[in-house]
C-alpha cells in the first residue's frame, strides 16, 4: 500500500482527553490517523491481531500482535493498516499520566516520541481490555476506576520493561513535575520552577521537552485541566472556586480555556458528568 503524503486539511480529528480516553477498533485495509503535531496527551495502542504501521520521521514502525506502542505529547501521529496486512484489530487510550507514573513510561525508543514494548504475556493484554471494559461501564466513578487499572497496567509493563533497571528519567525533570503538583492553584512562571530544580530558564525547558514531549507551561495547563475537571464531576464547588483552585485569577478565562480543552464549558461538563 502506498502511504501518500497528508496535507493539513487530512488531520484526523481529536480533541484533548482531561483524563481517559479508550477504544477497541477492527480496522482495514484504507484506515489511517493522521496528526503531524500529535496530541496533547500520551497515546497507547496495543495490536492484538494483523498489523499496524505508524510512521515516523526515519521510516515506519510495523506492530504485531504482542507489541505495545506509546507515542508522547506532540509526536507526530500516522498510524494505519500495514500494506503487508488487510486487517488491523488494536486497543487504545488516550491518557494524561499522574505524575508518579512518568518514571514507568521510559519505555524503549523507536524514533524521537515513537515509544515501543514488545510483550507477548496475555495476562498483561488482558489488563487492557480491564482498563477500556471499565471506562465504558455504568460503573459510578467509573473513569476513575478504569484509570487505577491503567495505573496497573503500567506498573506491569514498567516490571517486563527491559530497560526499566536503567530508566533514563532525569531527576530533575521530577522535581519540576513534584513543584508544579505543588503549586497548581498559585501563579507560576518558568523561572520559579527553573530556580526550584536549580537551572536556568532554557535549560529546564530544554531537557523537560526532550522528556516530556511538551513544554512546561503546557503541562501545567494539562494538569490543572485535570484538577478542573475532577472538581467539576466530584464536588459542587462554583466555577469561580474551581477556578481559583486550578490557579486562574479570572473564571471567564478559565471557562474558555476549559472550553478550549473539552469542548465544553465547565457547567456543560458537570451536567454530562452526572450519572443518569
Amino acid at each position: 500500500m502506498y502511504y501518500p503524503a497528508m496535507a493539513e486539511s487530512d488531520e484526523f480529528p481529536h480533541r484533548p482527553v482531561l483524563q481517559l480516553l479508550t477504544g477497541h477498533f477492527h480496522e482495514t485495509s484504507g484506515y489511517r490517523a493522521y496528526r503531524p503535531r500529535g496530541s496533547d496527551d500520551w497515546l497507547l495502542i496495543h495490536t492484538i491481531g494483523g498489523t499496524g504501521r505508524f510512521g515516523h520521521p526515519d521510516g515506519e514502525l510495523l506492530a504485531r500482535p504482542g507489541d505495545w506502542v506509546l507515542l508522547r505529547p506532540g509526536t507526530l501521529h500516522d498510524y494505519a493498516v500495514a500494506a503487508s496486512d488487510t486487517r488491523w484489530e488494536l486497543l487504545w487510550a488516550h491518557f494524561q499520566p499522574r505524575p508518579d507514573w512518568l518514571a514507568w513510561l521510559d519505555w524503549p525508543e523507536v524514533a524521537p516520541g515513537l515509544l515501543l514494548l514488545q510483550l507477548s504475556d496475555p495476562a498483561v493484554a488482558g489488563r487492557f481490555h480491564t482498563v477500556h471494559r471499565l471506562f465504558h461501564s455504568d460503573l459510578r466513578r467509573h473513569e476513575a476506576f478504569a484509570m487505577n487499572a491503567l495505573e496497573a497496567l503500567f506498573l506491569e509493563c514498567d516490571r517486563l520493561n527491559p530497560e526499566a533497571a536503567s530508566a533514563r528519567s532525569d531527576p530533575r525533570v521530577r522535581r519540576a513535575v513534584s513543584y508544579l503538583e505543588r503549586h497548581l492553584a498559585d501563579k507560576v512562571a518558568l523561572a520559579d520552577v527553573a530556580a526550584a530544580v536549580g537551572l536556568s530558564e532554557s535549560r529546564l525547558a530544554h531537557i523537560f521537552r526532550a522528556e516530556m514531549g511538551q513544554t512546561v507551561q503546557h503541562y501545567l495547563e494539562a494538569r490543572r485541566m485535570q484538577r478542573a475537571g475532577e472538581l467539576l464531576q466530584r464536588t459542587g464547588f462554583p466555577v469561580q472556586q474551581v477556578a481559583a483552585v486550578t490557579g486562574f485569577e479570572s473564571p471567564f478565562y478559565f471557562s474558555r480555556r476549559f472550553k478550549r480543552w473539552t469542548g465544553q464549558s465547565p457547567l456543560a461538563y458537570r451536567l454530562a458528568s452526572q450519572p443518569g
